[in-house]
């Protein structure tokens, strides 16, 4: 069966080739009536425009690529969601890939948006990342780069992220106004700038609050639910004694709840936990978890928004202006922290 062209198109209507694909791209230089007219026919005629052509003509794809750690943790799942409304109403679809955590993972990924002629790329960065190399290749073509959550600091780029200082801050005070002293940080790697900021907001509460700081209530490791009850487990071994846990994030959060519960400890009458990313599930749990939003759809929004600031900035990407925008934490408090 023969594949309906722009040129069937056009002598379906009488009018000229160039006529059709501008009424196929919404140009405003032509009129309603025709531009109806051409949609109907094409979709009458099962007219199916060749991408690759047009991308070729145009220079342009209108796909982006999004790369995130993980879409088993629902955080990136929905600042995905985020990221393809903004897209979507705006003409572009999205690559998705997941590094799994992983640099080579992350490494190959960017391979595999820069061989698919992305017009841009949106990543939050693994644990791993600590050489940047291939994001420096995504700069040098003048391709628009954007971070959200986890960002490079070394590289001149926009981004989107939390305030996780006062999100560190604001989980640290809720727990000390609760009535809790000895108050347990986990925490993981200290190059992730989020990490840093959520453990120094600790720190700077429990100076507000005249609370001596006792590093051996500050764990650091990988985060995961086994993680935090590890965790647990390592405290009550060494004879650590603690009232409170602020978990940098919500998984290693619920591990902490269950190893609590196996230990037969009253949760929040005798420890108070609190997350960090209001993941779905905290408010199913019993108790609830108590926790940080992150404003994750927002910050996907805002991501694919600067993403087309850039694409409407013709400079050169390292003369480009490296917009931060950082959003405000919402302080979510529910069953596992709420004692009085």
């Amino acid at each position: 069966m023969k594949k309906t062209t722009i040129h069937d198109i056009a002598r379906e209507l009488n009018i000229t080739f160039s006529t059709v694909a501008r009424a196929l791209r919404n140009n405003p230089a032509i009129s309603e009536a025709t531009r109806v007219a051409v949609h109907q026919t094409a979709e009458r005629l099962n007219y199916r425009q060749n991408k690759l052509a047009s991308s070729l003509r145009s220079g342009s794809t209108h796909v982006i690529g999004v790369i995130v750690p993980s879409l088993h943790v629902s955080f990136f799942s929905s600042v995905v969601h985020g990221i393809e409304k903004v897209m979507n109403e705006n003409g572009y679809s999205i690559l998705l890939y997941q590094s799994n955590e992983m640099l080579r993972q992350e490494v190959k990924g960017i391979e595999t948006f820069l061989q698919s002629r992305v017009d841009g790329i949106i990543s939050s960065v693994t644990l791993e990342t600590e050489q940047y190399g291939h994001y420096e290749e995504i700069k040098k073509r003048n391709i628009p780069l954007i971070f959200f959550d986890r960002t490079l600091d070394a590289l001149n780029t926009p981004s989107v992220t939390i305030n996780d200082h006062q999100g560190g801050f604001m989980a640290t005070e809720h727990l000390i106004q609760q009535g809790y002293r000895r108050i347990v940080h986990i925490t993981a790697a200290q190059n992730m700038p989020i990490f840093k900021e959520r453990l120094r907001g600790y720190k700077d509460a429990l100076e507000r609050y005249g609370i001596p700081l006792q590093e051996e209530l500050i764990l650091q490791g990988q985060f995961s639910i086994e993680y935090g009850r590890s965790c647990i487990r390592q405290l009550r071994e060494q004879g650590i004694t603690f009232d409170a846990v602020f978990a940098l994030e919500d998984y290693t959060a619920m591990g902490v709840i269950q190893q609590l519960q196996a230990y037969n400890i009253q949760i929040p009458q005798e420890t108070g936990v609190i997350g960090f990313a209001n993941e779905a599930f905290g408010e199913l749990v019993h108790p609830g978890l108590s926790t940080v939003d992150q404003q994750t759809v927002k910050m996907g929004e805002e991501a694919a928004r600067l993403f087309l600031k850039t694409v409407l900035n013709k400079e050169p990407a390292e003369d480009r202006p490296a917009e931060k925008v950082v959003l405000e934490p919402v302080l979510i408090v529910r069953g596992s922290s709420r004692r009085r």
